[in-house]
């Protein structure tokens, strides 16, 4: 796949946003379920609900797509709060196979809209999110030039959380949460390919097939090891031996590209 569909700045030097698609008509009953669940009197108080990735874009294939989700909340959640959520993204999940997971990333209010976090959590809203309920802060953003300096404020951590999702790997004993966790560090390490970008590239990967294209089309050398973690950001099956150690070396040299005049 080549990154014409992801979107960028057009012949006008305009930067322009792609139409949301309509939500694919299986998956409406589960997101009228979360939404009921995520704003009942039980739940944390929800500020607003954003769906991103494939199911958001329109591609999603039943059964095997993940349901990726970001939570805004009015006040940040205390550890009664996350366990609740957590509580009810496991039952949401076991209920419903139509998804291979459900993934929340919950962040608050003023943490979205503060002016250091435009670069993360403005841009994620933005670009790759729609709406689902609630107020839509994505009318609070500009749109964001494809730059640098956005992909180091979305996945400039990628080291440390690549190396935490290994620890948790190593230490985990169920078989179904080692693969979610191989999925989630599979998915954060395709994405986190976009620090590698050139400054003068005019669009912004979308899905994780562009993300790896564009990684291979400067780094032809590694299209057998970022092959195999797009494999694995979707398999249902866990990854043949030696995963977090491939994961670690993969990261290690994506580093020393990202921050050659860094110590690693």
């Amino acid at each position: 796949m080549s990154p014409d569909s992801a979107f960028g700045v057009d012949a006008d030097g305009l930067i322009a946003l792609p139409a949301e698609p309509p939500l694919q008509p299986e998956y409406r009953a589960l997101l009228d379920e979360l939404c009921a669940a995520l704003t009942a009197p039980a739940s944390p108080p929800l500020h607003s609900l954003y769906l991103y990735g494939s199911v958001a874009r329109g591609t999603a294939r039943p059964g095997a797509s993940d349901l990726d989700l970001c939570l805004i909340l009015q006040d940040p959640a205390d550890p009664t709060a996350c366990q609740h959520l957590e509580n009810l993204r496991q039952a949401l999940q076991a209920r419903h196979p139509l998804v291979s997971k459900i993934d929340f990333d919950i962040g608050d209010l003023n943490q979205v809209l503060e002016t250091r976090n435009l670069g993360s959590w403005g841009y994620w809203l933005k670009h790759h999110c729609r709406c689902l309920w609630g107020e839509d802060l994505r009318s609070r953003f500009a749109p964001f030039r494809p730059s640098r300096e956005i992909a180091l404020a979305v996945n400039g951590d990628f080291l440390a959380v690549l190396d935490d999702y290994a620890e948790r790997i190593d230490r985990e004993q169920k078989p179904a949460e080692v693969l979610r966790l191989q999925r989630q560090a599979s998915r954060k390490l395709v994405r986190a390919t976009n620090l590698l970008r050139q400054e003068q590239e005019p669009s912004w990967p979308q899905s994780l097939d562009e993300h790896v294209w564009l990684f291979v089309q400067r780094h032809p050398e590694m299209r057998g090891p970022i092959g195999e973690f797009r494999q694995i950001a979707e398999a249902k099956t866990l990854a043949c031996d030696g995963f977090t150690t491939r994961l670690r070396n993969i990261a290690q040299w994506m580093a020393l590209q990202a921050f050659p005049d860094s110590a690693i």
